[in-house]
């Protein structure tokens, strides 16, 4: 029976889908509007409330595994909903739960290109939540990012030192960026409060 992506341990994941960064490719924005105006057109705008580029592929000055990242804002009523999650598997997309974990609440992640006999295909990575789910200050720290070329760098650096450290180690690979992408969102954070006490 052929194994699919809900089949593979975490050691297959690692060995599938090694960590490559590569310099950023242009065309990576026409990639996410098709697939945007493709998701639209499959599920609805009265589902989905919003749609973001994010992660590194959306940060032009930097380093980034070719995948695109999508944020989709769906309502609390919408999550888990399984005709939703049909829509998405008829557009390629397989389905996973990411559990709750400390100040994150359980949420969608859907991917696509992702072929377990490792023939490349344009990889996408679907976060879907409610707008409420902390997940969405990964658009803050991708605004941030793309206006301050100083810490996109210090972020670029890391990323290269810990895709050459963990290369097949997805796991470690992502705990490393953790406290960098907090500290940002604190620096965020402090910008917003001190404009607010002018």
């Amino acid at each position: 029976m052929k194994k699919t992506l809900n089949d593979l341990t975490k050691e297959d994941w690692n060995t599938l889908f090694p960590i490559e960064l590569v310099n950023h490719n242009p065309e990576w924005k026409n990639i996410y509007e098709n697939e945007r105006k493709r998701i639209i057109e499959k599920v609805g705008n009265e589902t989905i409330l919003r749609i973001e580029h994010f992660g590194s592929s959306s940060i032009p000055s930097i380093k980034s595994k070719p995948y695109i990242d999508l944020m989709i804002e769906i309502s609390k009523e919408m999550l888990f909903d399984e005709n939703l999650i049909a829509k998405f598997t008829e557009l390629g997309y397989s389905h996973f739960v990411v559990p709750a974990r400390e100040n994150i609440e359980a949420y969608s992640s859907l991917g696509k290109g992702y072929n377990v006999d490792g023939t490349k295909e344009q990889i996408f990575h679907i976060h879907m939540c409610p707008k409420d789910n902390v997940m969405w200050k990964q658009i803050e720290f991708r605004n941030f990012l793309n206006s301050n070329p100083e810490r996109a760098k210090q972020y670029e650096n890391l990323k290269i030192e810990l895709a050459t450290k963990f290369k097949n180690d997805r796991g470690s690979y992502v705990l490393g960026k953790t406290d960098f992408i907090n500290e940002t969102l604190d620096i965020i954070s402090r910008k917003a409060s001190a404009q607010q006490d002018i």
